[in-house]
């Protein structure tokens, strides 16, 4: 195995033991296979007493040759969902706020990163004839990548908790107070889709 593709699964190996939030359920999905050479994918519905807040998935890309377009070997891409007030959906300010909250997540774990890159959609929908009881419903949606400088594989768990603070503040929950680390899960106990 040569180097380029030792880092790579040295990367993956680095998200898969991330410690997660309990409110996380992750899985594995397949990834992409057109877009790179090498892609890993995992998958998370974000659950409060058996309630789904939010959802997203996060895949790695890596080419060993480079990317210009990613301005580097590897390429974070992420989609975070999450039901919100209908309030909030009018707020001019929303789409902004959203955004920071990636890349306030990277600063804020020291993740080293160039070309960030993405968009966010707040959608509100309201039904009509035979579907008027259902009830009013908005979303925030945050479509992203970026690229991670990853020089050895555990460069890739700042980028993991990175978006994990992500998904939780997408579905309104707070962050963890500094020092706190949440507990490491057994793979095993982890729920499968």
């Amino acid at each position: 195995m040569n180097q380029a593709h030792r880092l790579f699964d040295e990367a993956v190996a680095a998200v898969m033991r991330t410690p997660w939030r309990p409110e996380l359920i992750i899985e594995e999905i397949p990834a992409p296979q057109r877009i790179a050479p090498q892609s890993a994918a995992i998958a998370a519905d974000v659950e409060v007493n058996d309630s789904e807040l939010g959802n997203g998935r996060l895949v790695l890309l890596h080419d060993p040759a480079g990317n210009p377009a990613w301005d580097g070997e590897f390429r974070c891409v992420t989609y975070a969902r999450a039901e919100v007030d209908a309030e909030m959906i009018t707020d001019p300010l929303l789409a902004e706020v959203g955004w920071s909250w990636l890349i306030d997540a990277l600063d804020r774990h020291q993740a080293e990163y160039t070309a960030p890159s993405g968009t966010v959609t707040a959608v509100a929908s309201q039904s009509f004839g035979s579907m008027e009881d259902d009830p009013q419903r908005a979303e925030i949606e945050i479509r992203a990548s970026w690229t991670p400088v990853v020089t050895t594989g555990d460069d890739m768990i700042a980028h993991a908790h990175a978006w994990q603070d992500l998904l939780c503040l997408v579905s309104g929950l707070p962050m963890l107070p500094d020092g706190v680390v949440p507990m490491p899960l057994n793979r095993s106990a982890s729920r499968r889709r």
